[in-house]
């Protein structure tokens, strides 16, 4: 049975609902106990997987999560496998348990759809998200279908990023972004050095003890359960031309041209020009949807059909995130390989 057939068959007994403008929304029955919740969950484990296999994202409502213990036990049910969160990149609080706040930046600045640790060769494929207090205003975690976006990127860029992938090149600062010690959870170069080598990264140690790192990785790559191509990288989220204006130009006085904290290229070290970038964020702009949190809703993303980002907000909003179902870039059918390197140097 193929997986979109088996999708439709196991989800005929949720209430999904499917709504322009939003992720796909299942409302569960009433249920008035997180012990009633687990067991709703497991007995819906296999549906709700389907459904969000063929999603991509799947907003559940009624699920009533009150605190860490509550989302780690509906994790449990619904993720089972985790995997840890590498190559870091921003600042996050560890509640224990396999459990984070989903991003600790400031609430002014929003954050833009991304698939997370698509820089790495190993990556989670599932994230779900929890909300224990709701934001007074804004702070959706929005997302947006990446199977919908590569069909979207005009065919001459998607041609470009297909022959050389993407290129990220990071600056670790105690100054700006994060220091190359919380990044890789460890003191000793020499750990970061293994580590750069057995994951395919060039690095190049700055004045100072500061780290620089570049590492090439696919663009385009194929989900490994529905077999449907997917545009899964951080290009724009992580290129110049993303910033605003003013921070842009502060980073580049302040660092120089090749220093600032993230920095993206086109597989082969080319820059592409700031309509290109713009372009692609046009195509991340037209997929994203949104749902307003509500204290004890759950969120799950299939990362690799999807890609996830927060609006600005106010208010003491609580979000926390988990990941699992590692999945393996080799197993994706990447278009172009890893490397430490730009294509063809």
């Amino acid at each position: 049975m193929s997986p979109t057939l088996q999708a439709e068959t196991t989800t005929a007994t949720l209430d999904v609902r499917h709504e322009p403008g939003k992720p796909a929304i299942l409302v569960t029955p009433p249920l008035a106990t997180m012990d009633e919740a687990v067991d709703w969950a497991t007995a819906h484990r296999t549906a709700i997987r389907a459904e969000l296999l063929r999603s991509g994202s799947l907003f559940v409502r009624g699920l009533g999560i009150a605190d860490t213990a509550d989302f780690a036990r509906i994790r449990d049910v619904l993720m089972p496998q985790p995997t840890s969160y590498r190559e870091k990149a921003t600042p996050r609080t560890d509640f224990g348990a396999g459990v984070f706040s989903s991003t600790d930046l400031p609430a002014i600045q929003p954050i833009r759809l991304h698939n997370e640790n698509s820089y790495t060769l190993d990556f989670p494929g599932t994230l779900m998200f929890g909300c224990l207090i709701a934001p007074e205003t804004g702070g959706a975690t929005t997302v947006g279908d990446m199977r919908e976006a590569l069909r979207r990127i005009p065919a001459d860029l998607r041609d470009r990023f297909a022959t050389y992938g993407w290129l990220l090149v990071r600056n670790f600062s105690e100054l700006a972004g994060l220091p190359w010690q919380t990044s890789f959870a460890t003191e000793d170069p020499a750990a970061v050095e293994a580590y750069c080598r057995a994951n395919v990264i060039g690095y190049e140690w700055l004045a100072e003890g500061e780290l620089r790192t570049r590492q090439r990785r696919s663009a385009i790559v194929t989900h490994p359960v529905s077999g449907e191509r997917s545009w899964f990288n951080h290009y724009a989220f992580w290129n110049r031309h993303s910033l605003d204006a003013d921070v842009r130009d502060v980073l580049l006085d302040t660092y120089g041209d090749d220093g600032l904290p993230f920095d993206t290229y086109l597989g082969d070290g080319t820059p592409l020009t700031a309509e290109e970038v713009a372009t692609i964020n046009r195509v991340y702009d037209e997929v994203t949807v949104r749902e307003t949190w509500q204290a004890g809703d759950v969120m799950l993303v299939d990362n690799i059909a999807c890609a996830h980002g927060r609006e600005a907000f106010t208010g003491a909003r609580k979000i926390v995130v988990a990941m699992g179902d590692e999945v393996a870039l080799a197993d994706c059918q990447p278009q172009t390989a890893p490397s430490a390197t730009p294509y063809g140097k």
